[in-house]
């Protein structure tokens, strides 16, 4: 890990919190505390002078295989489940403006009257303005996370790293499921193959590849944890850096 600085590590970020993050401690719908919580900081990181995109998960409202495995077909589900996206990136939109801090959605699949299309150019001069730009519903594509979402995004945007918030005490890549486990190993670092290889569920496969290929770091945090977006941005030694090995 890099060591700490004034400076932040990073100038631009891609933020992926879990949609179960956003729910607070049932997983389910959403929780204001911690909506107020995530914005808060979000703004931390802002004043650090770093921008900052984030790509909202759906799975406290849906998840699309559990409605593909009870007999939905598999791409109606994954609408559903991209809708759900849509629904927390306006209530994150919503925590952010009501603490002052300007904020646009930008959804893959059109619905004006709630925000705005995915346009690559009007996200980056949102970013320039200093606002924080939302994507939602993914890539608008089925078969395709939310990870891998936020790791096409990061490249579009020219992020210098994605950062994924994890939930349920997770706070990092382990070896095992740590929950399970007690015996868990947890990475400080890890290489984007080794994930691969050792089958590591922490982050989509698809997404993992996209970050390789671009040279795109990833950090896995815990994201209940209060500070941790700063602590990463300044160097501190917080969860598992994905990236390859520096020679």
């Amino acid at each position: 890990m890099a060591t700490r600085s004034t400076r932040p590590r990073w100038k631009r970020i891609v933020f992926k919190p879990s949609g179960e993050a956003l729910a607070g401690a049932s997983g389910q719908g959403l929780d204001g505390e911690t909506l107020d919580a995530t914005a808060r900081e979000i703004m931390a990181v802002r004043e650090m002078g770093v921008d900052v995109m984030v790509v909202v998960g759906g799975g406290n409202f849906w998840r699309g295989r559990q409605g593909a495995m009870a007999g939905m077909d598999a791409t109606q589900s994954d609408h559903i489940g991209m809708l759900g996206t849509v629904m927390n990136s306006l209530a994150l939109q919503d925590a952010l403006e009501r603490a002052g801090q300007i904020t646009r959605v930008q959804t893959a699949i059109e619905m004006p009257r709630i925000a705005e299309p995915y346009i690559r150019r009007r996200a980056m001069r949102h970013l320039e303005k200093g606002r924080v730009v939302i994507f939602a519903a993914g890539t608008g594509n089925p078969f395709f996370t939310t990870d891998t979402a936020a790791a096409l995004r990061a490249a579009e945007m020219d992020a210098d790293a994605m950062l994924k918030g994890t939930h349920a005490g997770v706070d990092g890549v382990y070896d095992a499921d740590p929950r399970k486990v007690p015996t868990a190993k947890k990475y400080d670092e890890i290489s984007y193959l080794e994930v691969m290889t050792k089958d590591l569920k922490v982050i989509d496969a698809t997404a993992i590849a996209f970050c390789r290929d671009n040279k795109i770091p990833i950090v896995v945090f815990d994201m209940s944890s209060p500070g941790a977006l700063q602590a990463i941005l300044r160097g501190d030694s917080v969860g598992t850096i994905v990236r390859d090995p520096v020679s």
